[in-house]
Protein backbone atom coordinates (compact mmCIF):
# COMPACT_ATOMS: atom_id res chain seq x y z
CA UNK A 1 0.00 0.00 0.00
CA UNK A 2 1.44 3.44 -0.91
CA UNK A 3 2.61 5.59 1.96
CA UNK A 4 1.02 8.67 0.39
CA UNK A 5 -1.34 9.68 -2.36
CA UNK A 6 -0.53 12.23 -5.03
CA UNK A 7 -3.55 14.42 -4.32
CA UNK A 8 -2.40 14.81 -0.72
CA UNK A 9 0.77 16.54 -1.87
CA UNK A 10 -1.03 19.26 -3.78
CA UNK A 11 1.09 20.88 -6.42
CA UNK A 12 4.36 19.53 -5.04
CA UNK A 13 4.03 16.55 -7.34
CA UNK A 14 2.63 17.14 -10.83
CA UNK A 15 2.25 15.04 -13.95
CA UNK A 16 3.85 17.73 -16.14
CA UNK A 17 6.62 20.14 -15.25
CA UNK A 18 4.81 22.78 -17.32
CA UNK A 19 1.93 22.68 -14.83
CA UNK A 20 4.23 23.60 -11.97
CA UNK A 21 4.13 27.03 -10.41
CA UNK A 22 7.79 27.50 -11.42
CA UNK A 23 6.93 27.39 -15.10
CA UNK A 24 3.49 28.98 -15.10
CA UNK A 25 5.09 32.34 -14.31
CA UNK A 26 8.31 34.03 -15.41
CA UNK A 27 11.49 33.39 -13.51
CA UNK A 28 13.75 36.35 -12.70
CA UNK A 29 16.22 37.03 -15.52
CA UNK A 30 18.57 39.74 -14.26
CA UNK A 31 18.57 39.05 -10.53
CA UNK A 32 19.24 35.78 -8.74
CA UNK A 33 15.95 34.23 -7.57
CA UNK A 34 15.26 34.38 -3.84
CA UNK A 35 14.09 30.75 -3.70
CA UNK A 36 15.64 27.63 -5.19
CA UNK A 37 13.91 25.76 -8.02
CA UNK A 38 13.91 22.13 -9.03
CA UNK A 39 16.69 21.04 -11.37
CA UNK A 40 14.08 19.80 -13.85
CA UNK A 41 12.31 23.15 -13.99
CA UNK A 42 15.52 25.22 -14.17
CA UNK A 43 16.77 23.02 -17.00
CA UNK A 44 13.49 23.40 -18.89
CA UNK A 45 13.65 27.21 -18.68
CA UNK A 46 17.23 27.40 -19.97
CA UNK A 47 16.72 24.66 -22.58
CA UNK A 48 13.61 26.34 -24.00
CA UNK A 49 15.27 29.74 -24.20
CA UNK A 50 18.15 28.23 -26.18
CA UNK A 51 15.64 27.07 -28.80
CA UNK A 52 15.71 30.66 -30.05
CA UNK A 53 19.39 30.33 -31.04
CA UNK A 54 20.27 29.47 -34.60
CA UNK A 55 21.22 26.01 -35.77
CA UNK A 56 25.01 25.85 -35.63
CA UNK A 57 25.18 23.46 -38.60
CA UNK A 58 23.59 26.17 -40.76
CA UNK A 59 26.08 28.76 -39.51
CA UNK A 60 28.27 29.06 -42.59
CA UNK A 61 29.95 32.16 -41.16
CA UNK A 62 31.85 30.34 -38.44
CA UNK A 63 35.26 28.72 -38.82
CA UNK A 64 34.62 26.65 -35.69
CA UNK A 65 33.79 22.99 -35.22
CA UNK A 66 30.03 22.34 -35.20
CA UNK A 67 30.05 18.56 -35.77
CA UNK A 68 31.85 15.97 -33.70
CA UNK A 69 31.83 12.26 -33.10
CA UNK A 70 30.05 10.73 -30.07
CA UNK A 71 33.43 9.67 -28.66
CA UNK A 72 34.50 13.32 -28.55
CA UNK A 73 31.40 14.24 -26.57
CA UNK A 74 32.08 11.35 -24.20
CA UNK A 75 35.67 12.50 -23.62
CA UNK A 76 34.47 16.05 -22.98
CA UNK A 77 32.14 14.78 -20.25
CA UNK A 78 34.91 12.63 -18.74
CA UNK A 79 37.19 15.70 -18.54
CA UNK A 80 34.60 18.24 -17.41
CA UNK A 81 36.15 18.47 -13.93
CA UNK A 82 39.81 18.54 -14.99
CA UNK A 83 41.81 21.77 -14.91
CA UNK A 84 44.59 21.63 -17.51
CA UNK A 85 46.74 23.98 -15.42
CA UNK A 86 46.79 21.56 -12.47
CA UNK A 87 49.53 19.41 -13.96
CA UNK A 88 50.49 17.81 -10.66
CA UNK A 89 46.98 16.45 -10.12
CA UNK A 90 46.44 15.48 -13.77
CA UNK A 91 49.88 14.44 -15.01
CA UNK A 92 48.61 12.27 -17.85
CA UNK A 93 46.52 15.11 -19.24
CA UNK A 94 49.65 17.30 -19.07
CA UNK A 95 51.52 14.59 -20.97
CA UNK A 96 48.79 14.57 -23.65
CA UNK A 97 49.13 18.36 -24.02
CA UNK A 98 52.90 17.98 -24.45
CA UNK A 99 52.40 15.29 -27.07
CA UNK A 100 50.06 17.57 -29.03
CA UNK A 101 52.75 20.28 -29.09
CA UNK A 102 55.30 17.80 -30.41
CA UNK A 103 52.87 16.53 -33.04
CA UNK A 104 52.25 20.07 -34.28
CA UNK A 105 55.98 20.87 -34.28
CA UNK A 106 56.56 17.82 -36.46
CA UNK A 107 53.59 18.66 -38.69
CA UNK A 108 55.05 22.15 -39.19
CA UNK A 109 58.51 20.79 -40.02
CA UNK A 110 60.35 21.90 -36.91
CA UNK A 111 64.05 21.26 -37.58
CA UNK A 112 64.69 20.07 -34.03
CA UNK A 113 61.52 18.72 -32.51
CA UNK A 114 63.09 17.88 -29.16
CA UNK A 115 64.07 21.53 -28.69
CA UNK A 116 60.64 22.89 -29.59
CA UNK A 117 58.46 24.57 -26.98
CA UNK A 118 54.78 25.42 -27.14
CA UNK A 119 51.51 25.34 -25.23
CA UNK A 120 47.76 25.13 -25.53
CA UNK A 121 45.53 28.19 -25.16
CA UNK A 122 41.82 28.98 -25.07
CA UNK A 123 41.92 29.73 -28.81
CA UNK A 124 43.99 31.07 -31.65
CA UNK A 125 43.71 34.71 -30.56
CA UNK A 126 45.37 34.01 -27.21
CA UNK A 127 47.98 31.90 -29.00
CA UNK A 128 48.68 34.79 -31.39
CA UNK A 129 49.13 37.21 -28.50
CA UNK A 130 51.58 34.88 -26.79
CA UNK A 131 53.59 34.69 -30.02
CA UNK A 132 53.53 38.48 -30.17
CA UNK A 133 54.65 38.85 -26.54
CA UNK A 134 57.59 36.52 -27.12
CA UNK A 135 58.60 38.55 -30.20
CA UNK A 136 58.35 41.80 -28.24
CA UNK A 137 60.59 40.40 -25.48
CA UNK A 138 63.19 39.20 -27.98
CA UNK A 139 63.20 42.64 -29.64
CA UNK A 140 63.53 44.46 -26.28
CA UNK A 141 66.51 42.29 -25.32
CA UNK A 142 68.16 42.94 -28.67
CA UNK A 143 67.62 46.71 -28.47
CA UNK A 144 68.95 46.93 -24.91
CA UNK A 145 72.03 44.94 -25.90
CA UNK A 146 72.67 47.64 -28.52
CA UNK A 147 71.95 50.37 -25.97
CA UNK A 148 69.03 51.50 -28.13
CA UNK A 149 65.61 52.68 -26.87
CA UNK A 150 63.02 49.93 -26.64
CA UNK A 151 59.84 51.92 -26.14
CA UNK A 152 58.30 52.13 -29.63
CA UNK A 153 57.76 48.58 -30.93
CA UNK A 154 55.71 47.89 -34.04
CA UNK A 155 54.50 44.89 -35.99
CA UNK A 156 53.62 44.61 -39.68
CA UNK A 157 50.63 42.63 -40.92
CA UNK A 158 48.01 42.56 -43.64
CA UNK A 159 44.36 43.45 -43.22
CA UNK A 160 43.60 41.13 -40.36
CA UNK A 161 40.92 40.18 -37.90
CA UNK A 162 40.61 42.00 -34.63
CA UNK A 163 43.03 39.90 -32.52
CA UNK A 164 46.15 41.76 -33.72
CA UNK A 165 44.51 45.11 -33.08
CA UNK A 166 43.74 43.90 -29.57
CA UNK A 167 47.36 42.82 -29.14
CA UNK A 168 48.62 46.24 -30.26
CA UNK A 169 46.33 48.12 -27.90
CA UNK A 170 46.69 45.84 -24.89
CA UNK A 171 50.49 45.48 -25.12
CA UNK A 172 51.44 48.90 -26.49
CA UNK A 173 52.66 47.83 -29.93
CA UNK A 174 52.03 49.90 -33.05
CA UNK A 175 50.18 47.81 -35.66
CA UNK A 176 51.33 48.76 -39.17
CA UNK A 177 48.53 47.22 -41.17
CA UNK A 178 48.92 46.92 -44.94
CA UNK A 179 45.67 48.22 -46.45
CA UNK A 180 43.97 46.49 -49.35
CA UNK A 181 44.21 48.35 -52.67
CA UNK A 182 42.09 47.81 -55.77
CA UNK A 183 42.28 44.07 -56.52
CA UNK A 184 45.15 43.37 -54.08
CA UNK A 185 43.57 41.93 -50.94
CA UNK A 186 46.72 40.44 -49.36
CA UNK A 187 50.00 41.68 -47.91
CA UNK A 188 52.92 41.00 -50.25
CA UNK A 189 56.70 41.30 -49.78
CA UNK A 190 56.89 44.84 -51.14
CA UNK A 191 54.16 46.17 -48.85
CA UNK A 192 55.66 44.41 -45.80
CA UNK A 193 59.19 45.73 -46.34
CA UNK A 194 57.98 49.28 -46.84
CA UNK A 195 56.74 49.32 -43.23
CA UNK A 196 59.71 47.65 -41.50
CA UNK A 197 62.36 49.41 -39.45
CA UNK A 198 64.58 48.68 -36.45
CA UNK A 199 61.55 48.80 -34.14
CA UNK A 200 59.66 46.07 -35.97
CA UNK A 201 59.29 43.13 -33.61
CA UNK A 202 57.87 40.81 -36.29
CA UNK A 203 56.05 40.54 -39.60
CA UNK A 204 52.81 38.56 -39.40
CA UNK A 205 51.62 36.86 -42.60
CA UNK A 206 48.23 35.18 -42.28
CA UNK A 207 47.68 31.68 -43.60
CA UNK A 208 44.01 32.12 -44.36
CA UNK A 209 42.88 35.76 -44.29
CA UNK A 210 39.45 36.03 -42.69
CA UNK A 211 38.08 38.55 -45.18
CA UNK A 212 38.95 36.80 -48.46
CA UNK A 213 40.00 33.27 -47.31
CA UNK A 214 43.34 33.33 -49.18
CA UNK A 215 46.89 32.61 -47.96
CA UNK A 216 49.43 35.41 -47.73
CA UNK A 217 52.79 34.51 -49.37
CA UNK A 218 54.89 33.56 -46.33
CA UNK A 219 57.86 32.25 -48.32
CA UNK A 220 58.06 35.34 -50.53
CA UNK A 221 57.87 37.64 -47.48
CA UNK A 222 60.61 35.61 -45.74
CA UNK A 223 62.82 35.90 -48.83
CA UNK A 224 62.32 39.66 -48.94
CA UNK A 225 63.25 39.94 -45.24
CA UNK A 226 66.39 37.86 -45.91
CA UNK A 227 67.40 40.38 -48.58
CA UNK A 228 66.60 43.26 -46.23
CA UNK A 229 68.93 41.78 -43.61
CA UNK A 230 71.71 41.41 -46.17
CA UNK A 231 71.32 45.06 -47.23
CA UNK A 232 70.69 46.75 -43.88
CA UNK A 233 71.50 44.30 -41.10
CA UNK A 234 67.88 44.36 -39.85
CA UNK A 235 66.96 40.87 -38.65
CA UNK A 236 63.16 40.82 -38.45
CA UNK A 237 61.46 37.54 -37.52
CA UNK A 238 58.17 36.15 -38.81
CA UNK A 239 55.26 34.93 -36.76
CA UNK A 240 52.74 33.04 -38.91
CA UNK A 241 49.10 33.47 -37.96
CA UNK A 242 47.93 30.06 -39.14
CA UNK A 243 44.64 30.12 -37.23
CA UNK A 244 42.94 28.21 -40.03
CA UNK A 245 45.69 27.23 -42.48
CA UNK A 246 47.86 25.53 -39.86
CA UNK A 247 45.55 22.51 -39.95
CA UNK A 248 44.95 22.67 -43.71
CA UNK A 249 48.21 23.28 -45.59
CA UNK A 250 50.17 20.36 -44.06
CA UNK A 251 47.54 17.88 -45.23
CA UNK A 252 46.22 19.37 -48.46
CA UNK A 253 49.10 21.52 -49.77
CA UNK A 254 52.25 19.90 -48.33
CA UNK A 255 54.52 21.46 -50.97
CA UNK A 256 53.60 24.97 -49.86
CA UNK A 257 56.53 26.35 -47.84
CA UNK A 258 55.20 28.54 -45.03
CA UNK A 259 56.32 26.91 -41.75
CA UNK A 260 59.54 26.14 -39.83
CA UNK A 261 61.21 25.13 -43.07
CA UNK A 262 61.83 28.88 -43.31
CA UNK A 263 64.49 29.81 -40.71
CA UNK A 264 62.95 33.26 -40.30
CA UNK A 265 59.69 31.76 -38.98
CA UNK A 266 60.12 31.80 -35.20
CA UNK A 267 56.58 30.96 -34.05
CA UNK A 268 53.21 29.78 -35.36
CA UNK A 269 49.73 29.92 -33.86
CA UNK A 270 46.72 27.90 -34.88
CA UNK A 271 43.20 27.12 -33.73
CA UNK A 272 42.45 23.56 -32.68
CA UNK A 273 38.71 24.20 -32.75
CA UNK A 274 38.67 25.27 -36.38
CA UNK A 275 40.14 22.92 -38.95
CA UNK A 276 41.85 21.02 -36.13
CA UNK A 277 38.31 19.63 -35.58
CA UNK A 278 38.50 19.86 -31.77
CA UNK A 279 35.57 21.21 -29.71
CA UNK A 280 35.40 24.94 -29.07
CA UNK A 281 37.99 26.28 -26.66
CA UNK A 282 41.50 25.29 -27.74
CA UNK A 283 44.35 26.96 -29.64
CA UNK A 284 48.06 26.24 -29.97
CA UNK A 285 51.28 28.21 -30.26
CA UNK A 286 54.64 26.61 -31.06
CA UNK A 287 58.10 28.25 -31.11
CA UNK A 288 60.86 27.09 -33.41
CA UNK A 289 63.35 26.84 -30.56
CA UNK A 290 63.24 27.14 -26.78
CA UNK A 291 65.51 30.18 -27.07
CA UNK A 292 62.71 32.00 -28.95
CA UNK A 293 60.58 32.11 -25.79
CA UNK A 294 62.17 34.21 -23.05
CA UNK A 295 62.36 32.48 -19.67
CA UNK A 296 61.12 35.71 -18.02
CA UNK A 297 57.70 35.15 -19.62
CA UNK A 298 57.23 31.77 -17.94
CA UNK A 299 55.74 31.89 -14.44
CA UNK A 300 56.13 29.15 -11.86
CA UNK A 301 53.36 28.64 -9.30
CA UNK A 302 53.07 26.07 -6.52
CA UNK A 303 49.66 26.66 -4.97
CA UNK A 304 48.06 23.77 -6.87
CA UNK A 305 50.77 21.43 -5.62
CA UNK A 306 54.10 20.87 -7.36
CA UNK A 307 55.83 23.31 -9.69
CA UNK A 308 53.50 24.65 -12.42
CA UNK A 309 55.30 26.51 -15.22
CA UNK A 310 52.75 28.57 -17.13
CA UNK A 311 52.79 31.04 -20.01
CA UNK A 312 49.24 32.11 -20.82
CA UNK A 313 46.84 35.02 -20.57
CA UNK A 314 44.40 32.67 -18.87
CA UNK A 315 45.09 30.18 -16.10
CA UNK A 316 42.43 27.66 -15.11
CA UNK A 317 41.00 26.04 -18.24
CA UNK A 318 39.08 22.85 -19.05
CA UNK A 319 41.19 19.94 -20.25
CA UNK A 320 38.57 18.29 -22.45
CA UNK A 321 39.32 20.19 -25.65
CA UNK A 322 43.03 19.29 -25.43
CA UNK A 323 42.24 15.64 -24.79
CA UNK A 324 39.87 15.64 -27.76
CA UNK A 325 42.54 17.26 -29.95
CA UNK A 326 44.78 14.31 -29.12
CA UNK A 327 41.91 11.92 -29.82
CA UNK A 328 41.56 13.46 -33.28
CA UNK A 329 45.27 12.99 -33.95
CA UNK A 330 45.00 9.30 -33.03
CA UNK A 331 41.61 8.72 -34.63
CA UNK A 332 42.19 10.45 -37.96
CA UNK A 333 45.91 10.37 -38.51
CA UNK A 334 47.43 12.22 -41.45
CA UNK A 335 45.27 10.43 -43.99
CA UNK A 336 42.02 11.09 -42.10
CA UNK A 337 42.66 14.83 -41.84
CA UNK A 338 43.62 14.91 -45.51
CA UNK A 339 40.42 13.13 -46.58
CA UNK A 340 38.14 15.35 -44.49
CA UNK A 341 39.73 18.61 -45.61
CA UNK A 342 39.97 17.58 -49.27
CA UNK A 343 36.26 16.77 -49.17
CA UNK A 344 35.66 20.30 -47.85
CA UNK A 345 37.71 21.79 -50.69
CA UNK A 346 35.73 19.78 -53.25
CA UNK A 347 32.45 20.97 -51.78
CA UNK A 348 33.69 24.58 -51.81
CA UNK A 349 34.68 24.29 -55.46
CA UNK A 350 31.27 22.81 -56.27
CA UNK A 351 29.57 25.76 -54.55
CA UNK A 352 31.78 28.29 -56.36
CA UNK A 353 30.90 26.79 -59.76
CA UNK A 354 27.20 27.01 -58.91
CA UNK A 355 27.46 30.61 -57.62
CA UNK A 356 29.07 31.66 -60.90
CA UNK A 357 25.94 30.46 -62.70
CA UNK A 358 23.53 32.20 -60.34
CA UNK A 359 22.63 35.84 -60.52
CA UNK A 360 25.01 38.75 -61.00
CA UNK A 361 27.90 37.37 -58.93
CA UNK A 362 31.68 37.47 -59.32
CA UNK A 363 33.62 34.87 -57.33
CA UNK A 364 36.69 36.21 -55.50
CA UNK A 365 37.82 32.94 -53.90
CA UNK A 366 36.66 29.60 -55.26
CA UNK A 367 38.16 27.09 -52.84
CA UNK A 368 41.33 26.45 -54.83
CA UNK A 369 44.26 27.14 -52.49
CA UNK A 370 43.66 29.14 -49.34
CA UNK A 371 40.73 27.98 -47.21
CA UNK A 372 37.91 25.62 -48.23
CA UNK A 373 35.54 28.52 -48.66
CA UNK A 374 33.77 30.61 -51.29
CA UNK A 375 33.78 34.38 -51.34
CA UNK A 376 31.83 36.42 -53.90
CA UNK A 377 30.60 39.92 -54.67
CA UNK A 378 28.04 41.53 -56.98
CA UNK A 379 29.59 42.02 -60.40
CA UNK A 380 27.89 45.36 -61.12
CA UNK A 381 26.10 46.99 -58.21
CA UNK A 382 24.73 49.77 -60.40
CA UNK A 383 22.74 47.20 -62.37
CA UNK A 384 21.40 45.53 -59.20
CA UNK A 385 18.42 46.62 -57.13
CA UNK A 386 19.49 44.65 -54.05
CA UNK A 387 22.62 44.29 -51.93
CA UNK A 388 24.35 41.25 -50.52
CA UNK A 389 23.02 42.40 -47.15
CA UNK A 390 19.51 41.85 -48.52
CA UNK A 391 20.42 38.37 -49.71
CA UNK A 392 22.00 37.55 -46.34
CA UNK A 393 18.84 38.78 -44.61
CA UNK A 394 16.58 36.60 -46.81
CA UNK A 395 18.73 33.53 -46.18
CA UNK A 396 18.62 34.15 -42.44
CA UNK A 397 14.85 33.69 -42.65
CA UNK A 398 15.56 30.08 -43.60
CA UNK A 399 18.08 29.63 -40.78
CA UNK A 400 21.27 30.22 -42.81
CA UNK A 401 24.07 32.42 -41.50
CA UNK A 402 25.83 33.59 -44.67
CA UNK A 403 27.61 36.82 -43.74
CA UNK A 404 27.86 39.86 -45.98
CA UNK A 405 30.45 42.50 -45.04
CA UNK A 406 32.51 45.32 -46.49
CA UNK A 407 36.26 44.91 -46.95
CA UNK A 408 38.72 46.91 -44.79
CA UNK A 409 39.78 50.54 -45.27
CA UNK A 410 40.52 51.65 -48.85
CA UNK A 411 38.01 49.10 -50.19
CA UNK A 412 34.96 49.78 -48.07
CA UNK A 413 33.11 49.96 -51.37
CA UNK A 414 33.70 46.24 -51.96
CA UNK A 415 30.99 44.19 -50.25
CA UNK A 416 31.45 40.42 -50.23
CA UNK A 417 29.61 37.35 -49.04
CA UNK A 418 31.32 34.23 -47.69
CA UNK A 419 30.60 30.58 -47.02
CA UNK A 420 33.01 28.44 -44.95
CA UNK A 421 33.01 24.72 -45.68
CA UNK A 422 34.05 22.61 -42.71
CA UNK A 423 33.43 19.06 -41.54
CA UNK A 424 29.68 18.46 -41.38
CA UNK A 425 28.86 20.76 -44.32
CA UNK A 426 27.86 18.14 -46.86
CA UNK A 427 27.14 18.42 -50.58
CA UNK A 428 23.44 17.88 -49.82
CA UNK A 429 23.48 20.74 -47.29
CA UNK A 430 25.07 23.02 -49.90
CA UNK A 431 22.40 22.00 -52.42
CA UNK A 432 19.77 23.13 -49.91
CA UNK A 433 21.61 26.45 -49.52
CA UNK A 434 21.78 26.92 -53.30
CA UNK A 435 18.06 26.21 -53.56
CA UNK A 436 17.37 28.90 -50.96
CA UNK A 437 19.68 31.37 -52.73
CA UNK A 438 17.78 30.82 -55.99
CA UNK A 439 14.46 31.13 -54.18
CA UNK A 440 15.56 34.35 -52.47
CA UNK A 441 16.71 35.90 -55.76
CA UNK A 442 13.42 34.91 -57.43
CA UNK A 443 11.47 36.55 -54.60
CA UNK A 444 13.55 39.72 -54.90
CA UNK A 445 12.92 39.81 -58.65
CA UNK A 446 9.18 39.27 -58.16
CA UNK A 447 8.94 41.76 -55.30
CA UNK A 448 11.66 44.40 -55.88
CA UNK A 449 13.27 45.93 -52.82
CA UNK A 450 12.41 49.60 -52.60
CA UNK A 451 15.29 50.50 -50.29
CA UNK A 452 18.18 48.02 -50.12
CA UNK A 453 19.69 47.30 -46.71
CA UNK A 454 22.92 48.96 -45.65
CA UNK A 455 25.62 47.22 -43.63
CA UNK A 456 24.57 49.02 -40.45
CA UNK A 457 20.92 48.03 -40.89
CA UNK A 458 21.87 44.42 -41.63
CA UNK A 459 23.87 43.89 -38.47
CA UNK A 460 22.50 41.08 -36.36
CA UNK A 461 22.29 40.59 -32.62
CA UNK A 462 23.33 43.65 -30.62
CA UNK A 463 23.96 42.94 -26.94
CA UNK A 464 22.96 45.73 -24.63
CA UNK A 465 23.38 45.83 -20.89
CA UNK A 466 20.53 45.81 -18.41
CA UNK A 467 20.29 47.66 -15.13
Amino acid sequence: MPLHRKNQLGDKVLDSIYASRDLSQSMPKYKIPREEHSSQNAYAVVHDELLLDGNSRQNLATFCTTWMEPEVKALMIECIDKNICDKDEYPQTAEIESRCVQILASLWNSPEGSNTIGCSTTGSSEAAMLGGLAAKWRWKSKMRAKDRPADRPNLVCGSVQVCWHKFGRYFDVEVREVPVERDRLLMGPEQALARCDENTIMVVPTLGVTMCCQYEPVQAIAGALDELEQRSGLDIPIHVDAASGGFLAPFCDPELVWDFRLPRVKSINTSGHKFGLAPLGVGWVVWRDRADLAEELIFHVNYLGGDMPTFALNFSRPAGQIVCQYYNFLRLGFEGYRKIHNACYQTAQYLAAAIRKIGPFRVIHDGHGGLPAVCWTIRDETACDFTLFDLSDRLQGRGWQVPAYSMPANRKDLVVQRVLIRQGVSRDLIDLLLEDIRRSLAQIEKHPILRPLTETEARGFNHTGHA
